[in-house]
């Protein structure tokens, strides 16, 4: 059995409501008495009691969030960074890769004070739950509120730039699914992109990974460059980018000597990369920070009708050169 605050009380030759009091920081009690108690409490291992905490104050302090995988290096960037945002504002996390009626009905059970939803595939039209819920990316049933990022403004980003470096023969490769929308919004921006610009279509080629791991961009890298090599690559997502720069080695070509690559994904691994990627999207700091923001909003009881999307942001780092420098 663990440490009650009867054990502490009894330590520290104090009484019961006094420990309690120290625990949860009260003026009330002297700081040298306050000092003792939580030397006592430490040095006899306590841990409180969240469920019973709870029960009294009515909040857990906890957000439960349901996420699509931990096997891909972006979605474990923005997870641990979410994580750090909840920290500063006393929060936990609890994390389910289950779907999302079953982790939504456990989350429920442990009495999270809200719900972070992020699905991949479209979400159920009728969800349950006694506690706010806020969806990222795919939208939920009309009764819960989405936070996005402009994807196709990323894309539409990424074109440009290289269009600015002299490259007019563009590959996307991404996830083409025509059932996730957020996926479908990076290839529109491709293709709104190229014809803003007038790129001919023989030289803009679109490549279906058929998902989103760094194997599935390596595969459909390496069947592109068997049949036409473009001077220039799109990645849909980093761990997609991480397959592309795989299979441009093996093709026993350079980036960017030979081919220029941008990432979609604004993460700070895309830095240790070799070279560090230029990279289009929103940074995953401000994703977060506006995740959270939204979540403490709908804890709050407090009405969230406009969640701004947020833009995106092109950084420029080494896997990019202009044409004309690669053709002299």
């Amino acid at each position: 059995m663990g440490v009650t605050i009867k054990d502490i009380a009894k330590a520290a030759g104090v009484s019961y409501s006094t420990v309690s009091k120290a625990l949860r920081d009260s003026p009330l009690v002297k700081p040298q008495t306050k000092q003792k108690i939580l030397t006592v409490a430490k040095e006899m291992g306590y841990q409180p009691n969240i469920a019973a905490k709870s029960l009294v104050s009515k909040k857990s302090n906890t957000i439960g969030v349901v996420w699509p995988t931990v096997e891909r290096d972006a979605l474990s960037a923005l997870a641990t960074k979410i994580n750090d945002e909840l920290e500063k504002h006393h929060y936990h996390m609890l994390l389910s890769i289950n779907p999302i009626h079953s982790a939504v009905n456990v989350f429920n059970r442990f009495q999270v004070d809200a719900i972070l939803v992020f699905s991949e595939k479209a979400p159920p039209n009728v969800l349950q739950s006694a506690v706010p819920i806020l969806f990222y990316g795919e939208p939920g049933p009309s009764s819960y509120p989405t936070f996005n990022v402009n994807r196709r403004q990323a894309v539409k980003k990424a074109v440009e730039y290289l269009y600015q470096l002299g490259h007019r023969k563009i590959a996307y490769i991404g996830d083409l699914t025509k059932q996730n929308k957020n996926q479908q919004e990076k290839l529109i921006g491709f293709q709104e992109g190229c014809k803003d610009l007038h790129l001919s279509p023989s030289d803009t080629i679109t490549v279906n990974t058929n998902g989103l791991n760094w194997q599935d961009g390596y595969q459909a890298a390496e069947q592109m460059l068997d049949i036409c090599t473009p001077t220039a690559i799109i990645g849909g997502s980093y761990d997609i980018s991480v397959g592309i720069l795989r299979a441009v080695k093996k093709a026993q070509l350079k980036v960017p000597a030979d081919i220029s690559l941008i990432s979609y994904d604004n993460i700070p691994q895309s830095a240790n990369q070799d070279p560090p990627l230029t990279v289009t999207g929103a940074p995953i700091e401000k994703i977060a920070e506006q995740m959270i923001k939204s979540l403490l909003t709908l804890i709050r009881n407090e009405s969230l009708e406009d969640i701004p999307t947020l833009d995106s942001e092109l950084v420029i780092r080494n896997s990019c050169t202009s044409l004309r420098m690669i053709e002299g």
